[in-house]
C-alpha cells in the first residue's frame, strides 16, 4: 500500500497517515451503506457521472430452478438509468476471490432472471420505512423531479429483462489477479457491466481519509458499452429543440421554447450544455461582474420530459437582507406543484415540463421581480 499520505494538524505539525484495512469486512459494508458515494460514479462515467439509490443492503436472490435462495447481494444500487447495480464487498485476501467471483456470478444471473421489479420495489419501500423515511420522497430527491416515476420502475423492468446490469467488487485492496479478470469480463460482455472498486483508508491524528479507485475499467470497453461516444456534445438551440420534440410526450418542447423567448427577451445569458445524452441550457443574469442563475432546463431521457430549475442565490445581494429573504419566500410558495429546496446559498423550485404549463407564467414573473431587485442593489 501507498504511505506517501501525510496531515498538516492544526498545531502546525506533520502527521504521516497509516494505511489500515477495515476490520471486520461489515465495516466497509456499512460505510457504502451510509455512504453511496464512495462508489466513484465520475470515474466510472466521467461524461455522466453515476448516482446511487440504495435500494436495500443484504437483499436475497432467488433460485426457481431449486426453490430456495441463492444467498444474497451485498448491496442493492440503481444508478440514474435505472440499472440495477449488485455490489460484492470482501476482505483482502487473494485465495477468497476465486469463490466470490464465481459467487456473485451465480447469484447476478439468478437475479436477472428471477428478481421481479416488484420485488426491488418492495425492498427499497421496507428499507425505507425502516429508516424512518419515507420511500417516495426518497426516490423524488433521488430523481430530482415531482413527476410521475412510474416511468423509472418501468426501465429497472426492461434493463432486467435485457441483462443491463452493473456488478461491482469492493475491497480495500484489489488483488493484481482480480483486476485481471475484471478487464477481461469487461471487455467481454455486453450490455452487462463488472467492475471493482478498491477503497483504501489512511488513519491519522484524528482523521480517517477514504481513497475509492475503480479498478479494471478499460477505455475499450467503456466504447463499446456506450450507445453514443464517450466525449460530451455540444448542444444548441437547434440540435437542443430537435431532440427534445422527438423524444417527449409531453409540451416540453413548447415549454422550453417559451423559456428560451424569455430568457432572450430579458437579454440573459444563455449557455448550452454537453452531456453526452441529454442536452440542457441555462440562463444566468450578469450584473457587476457576477452571473446570476435563473432558470435551467434539462432533458430527462428517461422520464421523456425535462425538468426545470428555478430560483435565487439568496447569499448575495439583495436577498442576504431579511426583509428581502422573507420577500422571496412569500412569493415562490404561491406557484403551485413545485418542489422547493433552499440550502445555506440557493432557493430553488423544481418542476417537470407536465407541471409547467399552467404555471410558467407565474414563474416568469417571479423571475422578473428577481432581476429587478438584483439590477436595483
Amino acid at each position: 500500500m501507498s504511505d506517501g499520505i501525510y496531515q498538516i494538524h492544526e498545531d502546525g505539525q506533520l502527521f504521516k497517515m497509516t494505511a489500515e484495512s477495515f476490520h471486520p469486512q461489515k465495516g466497509l459494508q456499512k460505510l457504502l451503506e451510509q455512504y453511496p458515494s464512495l462508489l466513484p460514479g465520475d470515474q466510472i462515467d466521467s461524461a455522466e457521472p453515476r448516482k446511487w439509490l440504495l435500494i436495500a443492503p443484504q437483499i436475497l436472490v432467488p433460485s426457481e430452478e431449486y426453490g430456495k435462495d441463492r444467498g444474497s447481494v451485498d448491496h442493492l444500487f440503481l444508478d440514474q438509468d435505472a440499472i440495477p447495480t449488485l455490489v460484492s464487498v470482501k476482505g483482502n485476501a487473494a485465495d477468497s476471490w476465486h469463490n466470490l467471483v464465481g459467487q456473485s456470478f451465480d447469484r447476478a444471473t439468478h437475479a436477472s432472471l428471477y428478481w421481479s421489479v416488484e420485488t426491488i420495489r418492495d425492498q427499497f419501500e421496507s428499507y425505507w420505512q425502516d429508516k424512518g423515511r419515507e420511500p417516495e420522497q426518497v426516490l423524488r430527491e433521488f430523481l430530482n423531479i415531482d413527476a410521475d416515476r412510474e416511468p423509472f420502475w418501468k426501465q429497472v423492468k426492461k434493463n432486467l429483462e435485457e441483462g443491463k446490469i452493473r456488478l461491482i467488487f469492493v475491497s480495500d485492496e484489489i488483488p493484481p489477479e482480480l483486476q485481471k479478470v475484471v478487464e477481461f469480463l469487461n471487455s467481454q460482455m455486453d450490455p452487462a457491466e463488472i467492475l471493482a472498486v478498491e477503497i483504501r483508508q489512511y488513519v491519522g491524528k484524528d482523521t480517517k481519509i477514504l481513497i475509492p479507485k475503480v479498478v479494471g475499467q478499460t477505455e475499450e470497453a467503456q466504447q463499446k458499452k456506450s450507445s453514443t461516444p464517450r466525449r460530451g456534445r455540444q448542444w444548441d438551440e437547434v440540435s437542443f429543440l430537435h431532440e427534445l420534440e422527438a423524444r417527449s410526450e409531453y409540451d416540453a418542447g413548447q415549454v422550453a421554447r417559451r423559456t428560451l423567448n424569455w430568457a432572450k427577451n430579458k437579454k440573459l445569458q444563455i449557455l448550452w450544455g454537453k452531456g453526452r445524452v441529454d442536452g440542457a441550457f441555462s440562463a444566468l443574469l450578469p450584473h457587476n461582474g457576477e452571473s446570476h442563475l435563473l432558470i435551467s432546463v434539462q432533458m430527462n431521457t428517461l422520464m421523456g420530459d425535462v425538468q426545470m430549475q428555478f430560483g435565487a442565490k439568496i447569499s448575495a445581494p439583495p436577498f442576504n437582507e431579511e426583509s428581502k429573504h422573507q420577500s422571496l419566500l412569500q412569493r415562490f410558495p404561491k406557484i403551485q406543484g413545485i418542489r422547493l429546496v433552499e440550502d445555506s446559498n440557493f432557493l430553488s423550485g423544481f418542476l417537470s415540463a407536465r407541471q409547467a404549463g399552467a404555471v410558467l407564467e407565474h414563474i416568469f414573473n417571479t423571475l422578473d421581480w428577481v432581476i429587478q431587485e438584483i439590477q436595483a442593489s
